[in-house]
Formats: C-alpha cells, sequence, structure tokens
C-alpha cells in the first residue's frame, strides 16, 4: 500500500493566485463556553495554508464540527475557530456563516491574494454527508483548484471529500494528508522488526478486519482495553461482568489459532483492576484474570500486565497503537492506558498512534512530541489497518487519472 505515486500532491500543481479550496478537520473540542480545548488539528494543517500563502493564493478553508445531522446548531458553529486560527496566523480569517450560495459565491469573488476565509459547518446542510451532486458542484464553483487535508474524514464519501473532485480540473492532496500516509506506509510497508501492535477499545467487532489483516504483517500482538476480555472468555476463563461480545468467541479462537500458524506472539493481560460497578467512583481492587469476582468489571489492565506488555514492547523497532487500555477517562482506570504511552516513549522505535482515544490519552499525558507520528484520524487509520481503500484518496486517484 504505497500511495506516493497514486496521489498528486499540492506542491506538485500551480496554484499561484488562484482559489484554493482546502478541506480541512477543524472538528475540535469545545468546552461548555464554546471555547477551544485543544487546537491540535488547526495545527497540523498549517503547513499547507502557509504554503498557499507564500504562493499568494485565495484560500477558502472547509470543514465540519460534529455531529448537527444537517441542522443548523449554534454550539457546532465554526466561528470559534476562525478566531483561533487567525491568532495562529497573526492574519485575519474571515467567518463566512454559510457554506454555498450566491453570497458566499460574491463574498469569494471579492477576496484578494493572500486572503483566508472559513466557510461554517458544512453538516450544517444535508446534503453533506449524502454526498450529494448539487452541493459537491456547488463547492467546487468556489475555487480554482481542491485541496483534501482531512485525513481524519478520508473514509467518509461526503460531497467536501468525494464529490467536488468530479467538479474540479485540479485536485491534490496537502502536505497533512502526506505526512499521514507516508508515516502509515513506513509501518505497514517496510517496517523495522521486530512490528509490534497494540490495539485497545470496548469492542473485538470494531478491530477485527484490522486485526486479522494485521497477522499477515506484525511480529506481535498485543491486546487491550475493554475487548481483551472476549479473548481472555475464549480461553474458557469467566470474566465476571466485564465488556464482553459472545458472538466474538469463536472468532477470537480463529485469531489465536492464525497466529499460532503464522508464529506471531499475542499478549493478552495477565491481571486488572476491577470494579463493582461502572462508575468512578466504584470500588476497586487489582485480582488475576483467573479471579475476576463474578459481578465485578474489570476496567483497567493491571501492574503485572503493564510489565508483560512492557517488556513485549522493549526489542520493537515498529509500534502502533490503536485503541485505550482501559476506562482511561475515568481516572481511576487510566494508568494502563498512560503506562503505554511511557512504553512507546521509552521505547527505540518508530511510533505510532492512530487517533481517537489514543491521540487524547497521549495528549493529556504531555507526550506528543515524543511519539514519533499521532495520526489525526481514528476512523481512517482504523480502515487503513484493515487495508480498506478510502473514499478521499479514491478520488484524487481518479483525479491524477483525468491530467
Amino acid at each position: 500500500m504505497d500511495f506516493k505515486d497514486d496521489i498528486p500532491y499540492i506542491d506538485e500543481i500551480d496554484i499561484k493566485w488562484k482559489k484554493i479550496l482546502i478541506r480541512v478537520d477543524f472538528n475540535v473540542p469545545l468546552d461548555e463556553y464554546g471555547n477551544i480545548t485543544d487546537d491540535a488539528r488547526i495545527r497540523a494543517v498549517l503547513p499547507t495554508i502557509n504554503y498557499c500563502l507564500d504562493e499568494e493564493a485565495r484560500i477558502i478553508l472547509v470543514s465540519h464540527m460534529g455531529r448537527p445531522n444537517g441542522k443548523k446548531i449554534e454550539a457546532l458553529s465554526l466561528e470559534p475557530v476562525a478566531r483561533r486560527l487567525s491568532r495562529l496566523l497573526g492574519l485575519d480569517v474571515r467567518f463566512l456563516y454559510d457554506s454555498t450560495g450566491p453570497s458566499i459565491e460574491q463574498a469569494v469573488n471579492e477576496m484578494k491574494p493572500g486572503d483566508i476565509a472559513l466557510l461554517e459547518n458544512l453538516r450544517f446542510n444535508p446534503r453533506e454527508e449524502a454526498d450529494d451532486d448539487e452541493f459537491s458542484s456547488a463547492l467546487a464553483k468556489l475555487c480554482d483548484v481542491y485541496v483534501d487535508d482531512a485525513f481524519a474524514v478520508a473514509h467518509r464519501k461526503h460531497a467536501s471529500i468525494h464529490g467536488i473532485v468530479r467538479h474540479v480540473k485540479n485536485s491534490a492532496a496537502g502536505f497533512l494528508m502526506r505526512k499521514e500516509l507516508t508515516y502509515f506506509t513506513r509501518a505497514i510497508q517496510n517496517p523495522l522488526r521486530p512490528f509490534a501492535a497494540v490495539i485497545g477499545g470496548a469492542k473485538v467487532s470494531d478491530k477485527l478486519v484490522a486485526m486479522k489483516n494485521l497477522l499477515d504483517r506484525v511480529d506481535k500482538l498485543v491486546i487491550g482495553g475493554g475487548m481483551a476480555y472476549t479473548f481472555i472468555k475464549a480461553w474458557g476463563y469467566d470474566v465476571g461482568k466485564s465488556l464482553v461480545e459472545d458472538n466474538m468467541l469463536d472468532i477470537a479462537k480463529d485469531i489465536f489459532r492464525g497466529a499460532r500458524e503464522k508464529g506471531i506472539k499475542i499478549y493478552l493481560p495477565v491481571d486488572c483492576v476491577v470494579a463493582d460497578r461502572f462508575d468512578p467512583k466504584a470500588e476497586t481492587k487489582v485480582v488475576s484474570i483467573y479471579e475476576i469476582p463474578k459481578y465485578w468489571i474489570a476496567m483497567d489492565i493491571g501492574p503485572a500486565t503493564n510489565i508483560l506488555f512492557g517488556e513485549a514492547l522493549r526489542e520493537a523497532r515498529t509500534i502502533i497503537w490503536n485503541g485505550p487500555m482501559g476506562v482511561f477517562e475515568m481516572d481511576a482506570f487510566a494508568r494502563g492506558t498512560y503506562a503505554m504511552v511511557s512504553h512507546l516513549v521509552n521505547s527505540h522505535a518508530l511510533t505510532i498512534v492512530g487517533g481517537g482515544d489514543t491521540d487524547i490519552a497521549v495528549h493529556k499525558a504531555g507526550e506528543t512530541a515524543n511519539i514519533s507520528y499521532v495520526s489525526t484520524g481514528g476512523g481512517a487509520f482504523l480502515k487503513l489497518l484493515e487495508g480498506k481503500d478510502l473514499p478521499a484518496l479514491d478520488a484524487l486517484k481518479n483525479s491524477k487519472k483525468k491530467e
């Protein structure tokens, strides 16, 4: 899976003085007062924006925020993003209160070289998520060149990601997209070995295809989080009231068999932190996985497991990680996930963390700078782990074929 020759990139096309519509992912977290609490996704696209500024382009930024389901919800407006971006760039970023229509077209046509505008949340219009061709065409009218720098939503087949490419003569990927794909390709196509994958999160069903695909590539597979207890139950152990997908037990056994046949080592928890209820104030204790009380819930990996997982990763030269080790959003059950952050930081490996909750854990631990690469995309990263194509990349590939 090597994307380098298949996709056109922004520095391979002429954008001088042109109107550039850049699809970004500004779906940033906000507090109850509408203030941005983490602007990492905004900062991630600054190289692409600055490149366009150097080329004196007119820059139109488009993004979504949350899931408004086609309705205008004030709390999901991108206006706070425009203010933060203005501060980061030291330039005035004009915010436009819609995404298409005559007033937007007029505002864009009046832009001068070096101007930047951010359109309102695309998902306020139901046609965005429907990949509506008319909406795609309306967005395309705003620009001479389309640039996709939103890896986090590259697995979505939406109008601003997929359909728009049909209507713009020149389309390309941005620098963030290239960085994401470069690191992923390095890890999957030609990894330094031993190559270890750490897979966590709640459900086996969410990561099943990825795990099966990884069995053809990795040397070690470390499994934590809620999904581990489906595997442990498949071994024949009682896991109390811990999260288990009973319809996945046979599939878990298949993964064990597949790993054994390929000579791949699988590591599972040997102890865990259990709670008498799913509550941050619950009574807790550390037990062996063989001794989980009947009505208790496994909420995090235990100290012996932390040591085991650390040893498993100590000699690795490439590590990818997707999914937390426990219910880390509750402080009482976050130690396992933060210990995993520490294992990656202290390794001598190329370390790639795959978005979503895992991304949040690395940021909270203050270790982002010490990880080789923290992906901006959870769902898109997982789709690549599954070996599947992404609609955004397919569209860009087809765009290059039109040249």
